[in-house]
């Protein structure tokens, strides 16, 4: 068993593993910019070794770490005057905290919003004259509330619910708030809502009312032009995420019918004339431009991969985050380079992937896989499962996979029924039976992976992290012969526990997986939970869990370990000071050299390193 503190220092040496060198290099997210300061823009980066926000003056070049905390910061927003860094101060990563805001020159931090107390965040949208938040907060106590908040004066609540919902966006003049909300009890679908700054509703958007299918919608953003009524949302009408333009004071819907598979999402281009199209399908992401005036869809160049991110900026050119599995992330820009270029080591490549589809009991099943440069099968083998479950892995850079590929393990990442990216109803299929869906098209990847010669069966690890974690527990309760060896990063392991005691937000997702609450279909909850099959579990199980961990809280991991010790199970547990994950990046390495070494002393044979 080991317990962490804190992270030493870095052992600076020539021979560092290229593993290594891919977490430490330092890499920046894509720059957020201010509405009406373009110059002014905001991005995260960990290039002091812990991810922090940092300011950017565009006009000078100046560079300005902007906060500097022990367990890092990720979540701000640049006010659309480029006055403003508001950011969200929670305590080692629970996320429950308030928002504080520093002047974008520097300064003192100062309380953003006096008058509201400590809690989840629940969306944030800053008006443009410089002095009205819209803060969305999430509590048990309260389920959603949204205030409308004005330097000086008093906050004011203007929508309460006891089911989740958030702020979406604020209209260019103020004079809007879209909301997204799941008073129907569907946390997997939300309905819109247009409110006035006093909480009097305007417009409203539903596909969930009605018909059989369960259908949602999510707020993209307001034109950025003066009274401009018009919102971009996205829908799933026709089976997967497709924008369209709704007018929410006449009601008139544009729909863009967009002729490409796979989802689509969209920004809009800050003269409000087109649209910045992102579309993903299959693993990979491209972009496009949209003229709402022509109806004409261009392709903006990109290279194969994955766009992370993009932005339409003032004088038409277009930023993007990109990489993929063999080439590390990078800011580009369609006028040509790199826009941000953090200096020091730079990041080592890795292989690219290999495309499978295996036929599965629900479909088509789309795999990713890499394996040492000229490594033949049978080869150890990590089935690494993504997180979410409403996520999908894509090619795009990714230092844990390269890691093990370095090692001398072959790779496989499964977008499993749950994923995204492959339409709504494979997106929705987890109903119910959560959990045991997702492991059916795991096993018949696995099957594949060994049938087809290049995974070894007796040397076969499932790992994940968060959703990826549960994953991995319950597969090593309810596939006990299928896995070597199991290591799960901050999971789900006693299902009922963890819903009491996890952020409100996740509950409500709960309900809307499983059908109810733990005492309404306890049978749902106990088919589906890692602790029901506990004593089943033949593989060594490696756990990391960050006490502070408000989505997979260390209770019921706690009661899981504690299942397997009773057992006398051979069982390691790694506790570290942090909540769902850690942003520092010391942290992290020594997370992934407990996990190499765990694999390399349990594994029949060890590893072709």
């Amino acid at each position: 068993m080991t317990e962490s503190n804190g992270s030493a220092s870095p052992e600076r040496r020539e021979d560092m593993p290229d593993w290594e060198k891919r977490f430490r290099a330092p890499r920046v997210s894509l720059p957020d910019w201010a509405e009406d300061a373009p110059d002014r823009s905001l991005f995260v980066s960990n290039a002091t070794g812990t991810y922090e926000l940092y300011a950017w003056d565009r006009a000078t070049g100046e560079q300005r770490q902007a906060t500097n905390r022990p367990n890092g910061t990720t979540d701000g927003v640049l006010s659309p005057d480029g006055e403003w860094i508001w950011w969200f101060d929670d305590k080692d990563g629970d996320e429950f905290g308030v928002w504080r805001r520093q002047a974008f020159a520097g300064g003192e931090d100062e309380l953003a919003v006096p008058g509201l107390d400590p809690s989840y965040p629940a969306g944030l949208a800053l008006g443009r004259d410089g002095r009205t938040a819209v803060v969305g907060r999430s509590t048990d106590e309260d389920g959603t509330t949204i205030h409308l908040a004005r330097v000086g004066e008093a906050p004011v609540e203007i929508y309460r619910h006891r089911e989740s919902a958030g702020v979406g966006d604020l209209s260019h003049d103020g004079s809007l708030i879209a909301v997204e909300h799941t008073e129907h009890g569907d946390a997997m679908h939300s309905a819109l809502r247009v409110l006035r700054p006093d909480g009097t509703p305007v417009a409203e958007l539903d596909d969930t009312k009605g018909g059989t299918v369960e259908l949602g919608l999510e707020v993209l953003g307001f034109a950025p032009v003066e009274r401009d009524t018009r919102l971009l949302i996205g829908h799933q009408r026709r089976g997967r995420w497709e924008p369209l333009v709704w007018d929410v004071a006449t009601g008139e819907e544009s729909d863009l019918a967009l002729d490409l598979p796979g989802d689509v999402s969209a920004e809009w281009y800050p003269d409000g004339s087109g649209l910045l199209i992102g579309h993903s399908h299959e693993a990979r992401g491209e972009l496009f431009r949209y003229d709402l005036r022509t109806r004409e869809l261009v392709k903006v160049p990109t290279p194969t991969g994955t766009v992370s991110g993009a932005t339409a900026r003032p004088d038409g050119t277009v930023e993007y985050l990109w990489s993929s599995a063999a080439e590390p992330s990078s800011v580009r820009s369609t006028a040509g380079g790199v826009v941000l270029d953090p200096p020091g080591m730079k990041s080592p490549g890795s292989v690219p992937v290999e495309d499978v589809w295996v036929e599965g009991p629900g479909g088509r099943i789309h795999a990713l896989v890499q394996k040492p440069v000229g490594a033949s099968g049978p080869l150890p083998t990590v089935f690494d499962i993504h997180g979410g479950p409403t996520w999908h892995d894509s090619d795009s850079f990714a230092a844990g996979p390269a890691a093990w590929v370095d090692h001398g393990y072959a790779v496989v990442r499964v977008n499993y029924r749950g994923s995204t990216g492959y339409g709504r109803a494979w997106t929705d299929a987890l109903k119910h039976r959560v959990g045991l869906i997702e492991l059916e098209d795991i096993a018949a990847v696995r099957e594949w992976a060994v049938g087809s010669g290049l995974a070894d069966p007796e040397r076969l690890i499932l790992t994940g992290g968060s959703w990826g974690g549960y994953l991995t527990l319950l597969g090593l309760g309810t596939q006990p012969d299928a896995w070597t060896l199991g290591i799960a990063a901050v999971p789900v392991a006693d299902y009922v526990t963890a819903y009491h005691d996890e952020m409100e937000a996740l509950k409500a997702m709960d309900r809307t997986l499983l059908g109810g609450t733990p005492e309404e279909v306890p049978e749902r909850f106990a088919a589906s939970s890692p602790l029901t099959y506990v004593d089943r579990v033949k593989a060594p199980v490696y756990i990391s869990a960050g006490v502070n961990d408000p989505r997979c809280p260390i209770r019921q991991i706690e009661n899981y370990v504690g299942r397997l010790e009773e057992r006398g199970a051979v069982h390691e547990v790694y506790r570290y000071d942090a909540g769902h994950g850690s942003l520092v990046v010391d942290e992290r390495i020594k997370q992934v050299r407990l996990e190499l070494d765990f694999a390399a002393r349990h594994l029949k044979g060890g590893s072709q390193s």
